[in-house]
């Protein structure tokens, strides 16, 4: 279905699921994909106030910035390893079902699936080969439980931490400013790992 989108219509479910299914439907791994962001956000709060983050009243140190990262870096790096992989060999170019830039929004879309949603296909990319089931599979092994692992570590750091009184540097966490701050965390880093991956692909068939 989604193959015979336009091709910024295409570009948008497979953006939506590149930033870690936290808009919008992203049910169960978009939780602890916006705690995440979550706690990015008060880290980067924290730098622009020279202040110590704090989150649910807890400080964010360095080991929970470590774990957030590479929650935040490990699905881009298998979806884009993948993507790249099966681009530049005969079995993973041999599924596709079109040629130029939509070809390789097929690819894209389907290695962004396997690491961050639920196999959907674009429907015009053959993926059943041994290149392509061997890279998906491991996109999808790497790519959710090394955003869960750590998560449960961030998890378990933060519970074992005893709980700080709000002070006036305190950011709190359910005002608009921090909504604001939340969303661009999120677009920032969805933009920065996928722009130029998405400009090779949805992004330039449309402009033709």
């Amino acid at each position: 279905m989604h193959d015979s989108h336009t091709p910024i219509g295409g570009l948008v479910p497979m953006f939506l699921m590149q930033v870690g299914e936290v808009v919008f439907g992203g049910a169960g791994s978009g939780l602890y994909g916006m705690i995440i962001f979550a706690v990015i956000a008060v880290f980067l709060a924290g730098l622009m106030v020279g202040r110590t983050p704090e989150y649910l009243g807890k400080k964010v140190e360095s080991f929970e910035m470590k774990m957030a990262s590479i929650a935040i870096l490990v699905p881009p790096l298998c979806v884009l390893a993948g993507t790249a992989i099966a681009v530049v060999t005969p079995m993973g170019l041999s599924g596709r079902a079109n040629r130029g830039p939509h070809s390789f929004s097929e690819i894209l879309y389907a290695f962004s699936s396997m690491g961050n949603n639920n196999g959907s296909a674009f429907a015009g990319y053959g993926a059943d080969n041994p290149l392509v089931n061997f890279t998906g599979g491991l996109a999808m092994l790497l790519a959710r439980y090394w955003v869960a692992l750590p998560v449960l570590a961030i998890a378990g750091s933060l519970g074992a931490k005893n709980t700080i009184p709000a002070g006036p540097g305190t950011l709190s966490t359910h005002t608009p400013l921090f909504v604001v701050l939340l969303a661009g965390a999120v677009l920032i880093v969805g933009a920065l790992a996928f722009i130029p991956a998405l400009a090779l692909g949805p992004i330039v068939e449309a402009l033709q």
